[in-house]
Parts: C-alpha cells; structure tokens; sequence
C-alpha cells in the first residue's frame, strides 16, 4: 500500500517528491514505489457562503441579519476545483492505504488538508509530518518520524474556530455596516480593534498642546553635567532657570559622587517572525507583509531559514546538536570569521536561547543547515538573511560587558550629572548589525561622554552655563514595527487590570496574520501611510465612531484569541467559544441597526459612474489612484485618468457583485474589504474575456 502525501503549495509538493523519489509525473500529482505526492493551492475547501443557506441572501438586507447557521457548511472553492478533483480521486484509490498531512506546519496548515480530508470523505488512517525547515534533511527526518495525525485534533479544532468566528462576525458586522450606511464599509473582529488603536493614537496626537521646557548643562572643561532635580531635567517655568543661573552664576562645582559600576547585557533573543518584522521595518523600510514573502522565499525556495510563522524566540534542546551544522553552513562571505571563531570551542548555551518551556509549535527563526551562496540572492533576501544569522551569531556569543562611570558634580547645592563608559568586550556587539536602538520616550536619558580620571571631592571650574529651550512632543504616530509591538501586546489598550495580566501573550491576531491585517488596512482605505507613518483616513475615523465599542476594542479579540490558544493546547472548548462569538455575532447586528450616526464619504470626486450616473469615489489602488462607484450595487472601477476599465454595463456590473459576495467568505481573510473583492471579481472577468 501507498501513502498520499498532501502539501499545501505545488513547490512544495516537488521538493518532498524529489527527496521520496516520486518522479512520475502526472496531472496534479507525482508518484514513487512507495508514496503519492499531491498538492492544495492554498485552501481548496472553504466555508459556504451565505446564499449556499438561503438564496435570499444574495441581496444584502439589514433585516435579513444576523445569518448565524445552525451548523457551517464547506464547498469547493471554484477557482481550484480541479485540483481538489484531482486530490479526491487519489484519495479514493484502493492501493493507498494511508494519507500524510504536510501541509505547513501550523493552525491554518491543518485547516487545508483537514476540510480537504472532510469534504473528500476521507476514513482511512492519517499522519503528520511537522517539520521546521524544507532541507532535504529535515523531510526525511520528518518522515522517519511521521506524528499521529489525532494528536493535532485541537489545533484542527483551533482552526475551525477561527475560521467561523470571521465568518461570524466578519460578514454579519460588514454587511450591516454596509446596508445600514450606504457605504463600502467592513468590520473585523482583528482589524477593527487595530484600526481603533491607531485612530486613539491620532486623536491623542491632536488634543496634545506643546509646552515650553527648559533643561541647562553646565561646562565643566573636560566634560559636562546636566542639570537635574526632584522632578527630572525639566523645568517648564522659564523663571525657575533664571533663578538658577543666577544662583549658579560664578561658583565652582565640587564632585560630591562617583560610582563606577561593571555591566553585562545579554544578546537580544532570537527572531520569532513579529520581532523580525519589526527589525526589518525599522532598518530596512521593509513593510511587515514584505518580510513575510521574503522570508518565505528564503525558507521554501533557498531551504535558509526555518519556518517563518513562529511565535517563539527560543529553540528546544533537541536542536542544540545542530547548531554546529548551521554555523558551518554560513560560514561564508562576511560571517566567516564570526561562524569560526564560535566553532574553534564549545558552544554556552543559555535560557536566554534554549527553553523547551517557551516553544509551541516552532522555534525561534534561525538558519537551515543548508550552506548558503549569497551570489544566489537577491539584494532584499540578503538584507533580510543578513539581520537572521547577524542575531543568530549574536545569540551564540557572550554577553556585552563594559564599566559604566555615573559623575554627580554639585554646584552651590544643585547637583549636575554625567555619565561614561569603558568597553571591556564588545562581546555579542562585534557581531550586531549595528548599535541596540534606543528605545521610546528616552529622550531625557543622559548622554554617553568620554571621562577621564576624576576623583571624588575633586573641585572643577564653571566655564559655561546654558539653557535649552524645547518643547514637548506628542506621542508618535505608529509606523508598521510599532504598531506590530502594539498588535503583539495590546495590554495598556485593555482597562481591566486583572484581564491585562491574563493577557499577556495574547494579542491582536497571530504572527502569520498580522501583516495581512496591516495591508487590508491600507487596501481598504482606512489607514494611509505618510512616509513611515501610519495615519488613519476620514473613513477610518468614521468607522471606528460607528462601529460597536466591543468591536473596537481589543479586549474582546485578546480574549478570543487566548481561547483559540488554550483549544489548541487542549484547554478550551471548542462548543463554548463558538456558542459565545454567535452571541456576540447578534448583539453587534443589533447594535448597528439600532445606531443613529451617519457616515460621510469626504473622497466624492467630480466623476459621475459612467455606468450608473453617481459620482465616483476617489480611492488609492495598488498601482496608483483609482475611482470606484460609491453604489455598492453598481461596482464600476476605473483608474482616475485613462481607459474605462469597468465592467461596461450595469447587468455585468451586478453578476460581479454577485461573485464578490460568494468569495466574500474566503477564509484565508479576516474581514475582506468589499473593494478588494470587486477588484478580484474585475481581474476574473478580464480574464473570461
């Protein structure tokens, strides 16, 4: 008997053929004397749409909602039938006596080949295979050590939920939004509560008043202090610095302390995928959603890297025999010397890098044994490689020691302070890509100055007094890296304090999804990016006013998603958690019906729909500035200048809609926008054509 081996990807499938020696070639498949290799193309099933349970709902309807279905239904996504065709006929033959899951190796992984397994009738044995890089090594490591398929039931039973809850919330919210206010509006239960950060963050920034400081450093010859007293460096009453430069006016400074202290900083921890994405925002301009696709061409194309959607920073002890293997493979180009000089002894290791404890379903984002050739890279692959074995290398090195010297110098009772350091070895630091960054709101931290050999009671001339006028700042706007920390541990936005504790660790959606939160964002015109910043639109702002305060708040997601944790590791139920989203499903239905706001679209350009006769809207599009219908019903787009691009007639415009709708439940997305969908529907008519 054979054993039918389900990858998610077709490059991926190949790969795993190649190294199972499968090499007959057939449509939608590869065999070998012992397995057949196939493939989904992402997901092939998915939940039905709403019109699969009532034909009345291919009009939207206010009164029509809340669809809430006794029990959820799968289909065939249309679009890749034919392969789903081709996995059903494999699985129905008589020589193939078992299946093995190797799909990626996480939640939504196990949804594909779950539903895949479900719709397809599958009641014959299976397996996973649950590996964290594609190297020829780790498939036929991971096949030599195949997994009960049942003991991933709770991640599967994890999926599920997840996947419900969007339909749930996600359609019922968009659509009663959609109906109630004319308008192409759409609710997530992840996108919302982030969209709502980012627009608190904006009316922070306009309620806030600068006011005037003052901080004063005295000149001291050889080195300089600055000024402070029981409140801080401040002092926001220009009098108050008068005073004390007329005080201070003539007299010597006296060195009253001098404390010379020895510290050690660690290396930072290993990359999980938010941490790198945040690396990567800040030092390369990488956007989070271009890190991801980067990162996944290093891991299934060039075998580099381990598996990108991980939430951990830590590997387990089984992969400490490895990490010799991995250093010899990127010793290469500028890690040479760095790679050697860890291998010439053996290697430290720590609970700062190794704690089975902290690892779930994947380890901390390290590299592959597989040698690189950084020729075969491009330049975006070798700047995100670069960050992932620099933080690798530095994790493996001792800490950073270096002797930190704290002056106080008092002056007629006023005390002034300066700091300096002595690097005793640079430790992790010679390998760092660059100096730590200086975290948020350490603008009033003392600067680092070279100090010569000073003494305690030493007497030291005034030679200058200054005062620096500034003002205060508002808080920042988010840019992606911040706003990922922000999605990551929401805490400070939840006000109860005993949930903010439970909390932590919990967040706005998964490392795997967060960058598509962030596109959506943009895509949907709630959010715009100004340069590095993230800034919200009107249509944001009106909809976060609109939308039901559970929404928008992340409390409700964070407990979500802590119970979709806790039923993957066998703690939650399944049956509570989806009988509590269908209850809440009603209640933000009932809320937006009962709402008295009105919304005002403020991008109304001069163009009248050449279809429909209303003027058009004025949307950013992906490649440049586009006009859409403001008529829902309508659903004609085209650029703001050139070619009409629409659909050419109302009729075609409406059997558009009408495919949009029937995608609008795609689960690999969390609360769609109903202009990207158009714009999906637009693409496959151009298509048919």
């Amino acid at each position: 008997m054979k054993s039918l081996v389900l990858a998610e990807k077709p490059s991926v499938a190949r790969e795993i053929a190649r190294v199972l020696s499968c090499n007959t070639k057939s449509k939608g498949y590869m065999e070998g004397s012992r397995y057949v290799v196939t493939w989904a193309l992402g997901h092939l099933v998915t939940l039905a749409e709403p019109e699969d349970y009532d034909k009345k709902y291919k009009q939207w309807r206010l009164e029509d909602l809340p669809m809430v279905p006794e029990q959820m239904k799968l289909k065939v996504i249309r679009q890749t039938s034919n392969q789903f065709q081709v996995v059903c006929n494999l699985m129905k033959r008589q020589d193939i006596g078992e299946m093995v899951i190797a799909t990626d190796a996480g939640r939504e992984g196990e949804l594909v080949a779950r539903w895949i397994m479900k719709l397809g009738n599958w009641k014959k044995p299976f397996k996973r295979l649950w590996i964290s890089s594609q190297t020829d090594a780790a498939i036929r490591e991971g096949f030599a050590g195949l997994k009960p398929g049942a003991e991933y039931n709770n991640l599967y039973d994890a999926a599920v939920c997840r996947a419900e809850a969007d339909w749930l919330i996600g359609l019922n919210v968009t659509r009663a939004l959609t109906c109630k206010f004319d308008a192409q509006l759409t609710a997530g239960r992840v996108q919302t509560p982030t969209l709502a950060m980012i627009v608190q963050r904006e009316e922070e920034i306009k309620k806030f008043v600068p006011v005037d400081y003052w901080t004063v450093r005295a000149d001291f010859g050889d080195y300089f202090g600055d000024w402070r007293g029981k409140d801080g460096n401040r002092i926001f009453d220009y009098s108050r610095v008068e005073e004390l430069l007329a005080k201070l006016k003539g007299h010597p400074g006296k060195i009253s302390e001098l404390r010379r202290e020895s510290k050690s900083e660690p290396a930072p921890l290993a990359y999980d995928l938010t941490e790198l994405q945040r690396d990567a925002n800040r030092r390369l301009g990488f956007s989070a959603q271009k890190t991801l696709s980067v990162l996944q061409g290093l891991y299934e194309r060039h075998k580099l890297v381990t598996y990108p959607r991980t939430d951990s920073r830590y590997i387990t002890t089984d992969i400490v025999p490895t990490l010799p293997a991995r250093l010899k493979s990127i010793a290469a180009g500028p890690y040479t010397d760095a790679a050697r000089q860890l291998l010439l002894k053996p290697l430290t290791m720590t609970k700062r890098f190794v704690d089975n404890s902290k690892v779930s379903d994947h380890h901390a984002i390290i590299p592959t044994e597989q040698p690189v050739k950084l020729s075969d890279l491009n330049m975006e692959e070798k700047n995100l490689y670069d960050l992932i074995v620099r933080r690798f290398l530095a994790v493996l090195h001792p800490p950073y020691r270096y002797e930190q010297l704290t002056l106080v110098t008092a002056v007629k009772g006023e005390s002034f302070y300066s700091r300096g350091m002595v690097v005793k070895d640079q430790g992790w630091r010679a390998v760092s890509r660059s100096q730590a960054d200086r975290e948020e709101g350490k603008e009033d931290s003392l600067p680092d100055q070279i100090l010569n050999s000073l003494n305690k009671g030493e007497e030291r001339p005034v030679r200058s007094l200054k005062a620096n006028k500034a003002k205060t700042r508002p808080p920042a706007r988010y840019n992606e890296a911040t706003l990922l920390t922000a999605m990551e541990s929401p805490g400070k936005f939840i006000e109860d304090e005993e949930l903010r504790e439970t909390m932590k660790g919990s967040g706005l959606g998964t490392p795997a999804t967060r960058a598509d939160i962030i596109e959506k964002l943009l895509h949907t015109n709630y959010i715009e990016r100004n340069g590095k910043e993230l800034a919200p639109t009107s249509k944001g702002i009106q909809l976060i006013n609109i939308v039901a305060p559970q929404l928008r708040s992340p409390e409700l997601t964070a407990q979500w998603e802590q119970s979709l944790t806790n039923i993957a590791r066998g703690k939650g139920s399944r049956i509570v958690f989806i009988k509590g989203i269908r209850e809440n499903t009603v209640e933000l239905v009932r809320s937006v019906a009962a709402d008295t706001s009105v919304y005002k679209a403020d991008n109304i350009s001069r163009t009248k729909c050449p279809v429909c006769g209303k003027y058009m809207l004025l949307v950013n599009g992906k490649r440049g500035k586009m006009l859409v219908c403001q008529d829902r019903n309508c659903g004609h787009r085209q650029p703001e200048k050139g070619d009409n691009l629409g659909f050419g007639s109302s009729k075609r415009a409406s059997q558009a809609n009408q495919r949009l709708i029937s995608q609008y439940s795609d689960q690999a997305s969390i609360g769609s926008s109903l202009g990207d969908l158009l714009k999906e529907a637009m693409t496959k008519e151009g298509r048919d054509k």
